[in-house]
């Protein structure tokens, strides 16, 4: 699990002393997807992270990434340094307008989020990912999430979020970890829980003008 250093905030830094990792780009992913929205459910033994695209409509999933429970810890480590590094160089994000009081009085259920969605059959299986490399520039993060395998790392899904969803990502993230060290700790709560969710809010800004840079250890 990589995440960016100080000295050289836009490339991967190794960890543990690990050199820093070398994925392959498949075609089908390179170009990524903007995200401006996420859903993260908390399964038996993986988290289950929807990408939504909420601009115009349907709403819809953009990408599915399956995150192994082991893993996620790392990931919300790497993108919590991210965030701090961001910060030390543009300050704090722009936070996204919050929806209407209306639409807070009452939170939605699994069922009427995901009948407000598009899921496409060919995000429903999702991806896997054990590990995840992160760069940003001044308006956007970029996810790259790995699978991470003999004798090739790929990157199995590439994301493009806003800067200023980021913090509300990471809380999600946190929130679903929470939620499944206690149902661990009081013996379970069947399969699945109830997501832990962004729910789809206005649209936010684009990532014109970015100044974010690939990172050089990920090859297309």
């Amino acid at each position: 699990m990589n995440h960016e250093s100080e000295s050289s905030p836009d490339q991967p830094d190794p960890v543990d002393g690990n050199p820093a990792l070398r994925a392959r780009v498949p075609d089908h992913v390179a170009d990524g997807c903007f995200s401006t929205g996420a859903i993260v459910m908390t399964g038996p033994s993986e988290f289950i992270v929807d990408f939504l695209q909420t601009i115009g409509r349907p709403h819809r999933v953009a990408t599915r990434v399956v995150i192994p429970h082991a893993v996620m810890p790392q990931f919300i480590d790497a993108l919590h340094t991210n965030l701090d590094l961001y910060r030390n160089r543009f300050g704090d994000p722009p936070a996204p307008p919050k929806p209407p009081q209306q639409d807070q009085q009452r939170r939605p259920t699994p069922q009427e989020i995901y009948d407000d969605l598009k899921l496409p059959d060919s995000v429903l299986s999702g991806v896997y990912a054990n590990g995840v490399m992160i760069g940003h520039g001044a308006s956007e993060f970029g996810l790259d999430f790995l699978t991470s395998f003999f004798p090739q790392s790929a990157v199995s899904a590439r994301i493009f979020v806003a800067a200023g969803q980021v913090p509300r990502l990471l809380e999600s993230l946190r929130g679903a970890v929470k939620q499944l060290e206690q149902r661990q700790q009081g013996g379970g709560a069947g399969p699945q829980d109830s997501p832990d969710s962004l729910p789809p809010g206005p649209n936010l800004d684009n990532n014109e003008g970015s100044d974010r840079t690939d990172d050089d250890e990920v090859q297309e």
